[in-house]
């Protein structure tokens, strides 16, 4: 007899923060809550939030971080949440280019995670995932194909 493990993915949506400056990208990367490991904003669905809008609210909440999202993911990655000692479960997230113009003084969750911008590259390989970190490391080469579309 064979026994089958069917894994369900639940989807998550994701904001990439990214500030464009002289000569590189920097990404904004802030710690969870319950591990300590750098990630992105994300969030799950919410009713009468489309993915992008979803994205955009975490980046806010998480890390007051305001600006312009795209509506288009960049990309997706999964990973292995812990809901707690004895649960996990597979995440799959899509991530969403957000251009930072703001950076709010106050937010929801100002002091439960610590917030740092990176270099693309340096980002790149702060991050847990793999997946998550290519699509990071890709970012320069995604928003110049934007600006040429």
């Amino acid at each position: 007899m064979h026994w089958r493990t069917l894994v369900r993915q639940f989807a998550q949506y994701a904001a990439l923060p990214y500030v464009v400056l002289p000569g590189r990208v920097d990404v904004c990367l802030l710690t969870s809550r319950d591990t300590g490991r750098w990630i992105i904003p994300k969030g799950w669905p919410k009713r009468r939030l489309t993915p992008f809008q979803l994205a955009e609210r975490e980046a806010r909440e998480e890390g007051g971080l305001v600006g312009a999202i795209s509506t288009t993911p960049i990309g997706t990655y999964t990973y292995r949440k812990k809901l707690h000692i004895l649960a996990h479960v597979q995440c799959r997230v899509d991530v969403f280019p957000m251009l930072v113009d703001q950076q709010k003084l106050k937010w929801p969750e100002a002091g439960q995670r610590e917030l740092s911008w990176f270099p693309h590259d340096v980002a790149s390989q702060k991050v847990n995932e793999s997946d998550l970190a290519s699509l990071i490391a890709m970012l320069p080469e995604w928003l110049t194909a934007q600006a040429a579309a």
